[in-house]
């Protein structure tokens, strides 16, 4: 995706957190991220985002702790996101070289789509919590599946974090077919995993939406509560998801 895709993109899903918890409760629960209230969830969306624009700028700096951060009053959390995400979209644009990345040097736009994609996640995390509605463009959805798969497949990904391992196999494979376009065929291997944009049989198939694929996929939803398809072996499904986390 180019630039200002990403950036109209990051823009869209800060746009949608904000609007998600305008007025809640900031102690709120947020079911889908353990021990998280409201509050600790845009701390992190806002900190995060600073940190990717400070690693850009200046490299890399230990990951901060979501509960140290500090969005400010509640009626403020939607200037302090938008201008998190302002901050990120102008050190990507003023970079002029590789920088620092988890798997090595790399573009400074892999910040951009990282954080993008930790936006739109967490805003069906704020969506959920709050009981509001929750959108992704399928163009979003399909790019955050394949980062999503490329991180997992990373041989770097299980050094950083190692419940990752007993994602590998002996050759099974996972369907993840959307509506529309090819799909995703995973192949967990001795080595790790592999995949491809393909579409064909697998020993399990996930289909229908592609936002409803990338909601179960992030663990945001179970398969049985969204309008998918789950052919073949449930028990494959079950575990991927199991030892998977977003």
């Amino acid at each position: 995706m180019d630039v200002e895709r990403l950036a109209e993109g990051l823009h869209e899903h800060t746009d949608g957190v904000a609007k998600a918890v305008a007025g809640a409760d900031p102690g709120a629960a947020v079911p889908t991220c353990p021990e998280w209230s409201l509050k600790v969830l845009i701390g992190h969306i806002g900190q995060a985002q600073r940190w990717a624009a400070s690693t850009i700028r200046s490299g890399p700096s230990p990951v901060p702790d979501p509960f140290d951060a500090d969005p400010g009053d509640p009626g403020d959390w939607s200037g302090w996101l938008h201008a998190g995400a302002t901050d990120l979209i102008e050190a990507v644009s003023a970079a002029e070289g590789p920088v620092w990345t988890f798997f090595g040097p790399g573009p400074a736009t892999f910040w951009l789509r990282r954080m993008l994609h930790d936006a739109t996640i967490h805003h069906a995390d704020a969506a959920l919590a709050t009981g509001t509605d929750f959108a992704v463009a399928p163009d979003l959805a399909t790019d955050a599946i394949t980062e999503w798969l490329e991180i997992l497949s990373n041989p770097i990904t299980p050094t950083l974090k190692p419940g990752l391992i007993a994602l590998r196999g002996t050759g099974q494979t996972l369907q993840v077919r959307p509506d529309a376009g090819p799909g995703w065929l995973i192949t967990r291997s001795p080595d790790g995993i592999h995949w491809a944009r393909a579409t064909e049989p697998a020993d399990a198939t996930l289909a229908g939406p592609v936002a409803d694929l990338l909601l179960v996929l992030t663990r945001r939803q179970s398969p049985d509560t969204l309008t998918l398809t789950l052919t073949g072996d449930r028990d494959l499904v079950d575990h991927w998801l199991a030892n998977t986390a977003a």
